[in-house]
């Protein structure tokens, strides 16, 4: 599956959780990630999060079954699927 991973954490913690998200994904820009990982590493990546996070911090999942129904763009390098450094 695609995951889009966006946080806002305490100060404190924002490396903490930037190095275990990526483990799984790709850091797309600060707070953000994103890439296809398995059901099974979601799962592994909430329990991560889990330890280094508190229930005041805000992680926040976008879940899509595959690229094949969604199309990424950005605003100023056009057709991100399509840039040889794009890595999911």
């Amino acid at each position: 599956m695609f995951v889009i991973l966006a946080y806002d954490v305490d100060e404190k913690r924002v490396a903490k959780v930037l190095k275990v998200a990526r483990k799984y994904l790709v850091w797309v820009q600060n707070s953000l990630l994103e890439g296809d990982i398995s059901s099974s590493q979601l799962s592994m990546l909430k329990m991560e999060l889990r330890e280094v996070t508190e229930n005041t911090d805000r992680v926040r999942f976008y879940l899509m079954k595959g690229k094949k129904y969604m199309k990424i763009e950005d605003l100023y390098d056009g057709d991100v699927d399509s840039r040889e450094n794009f890595i999911v």
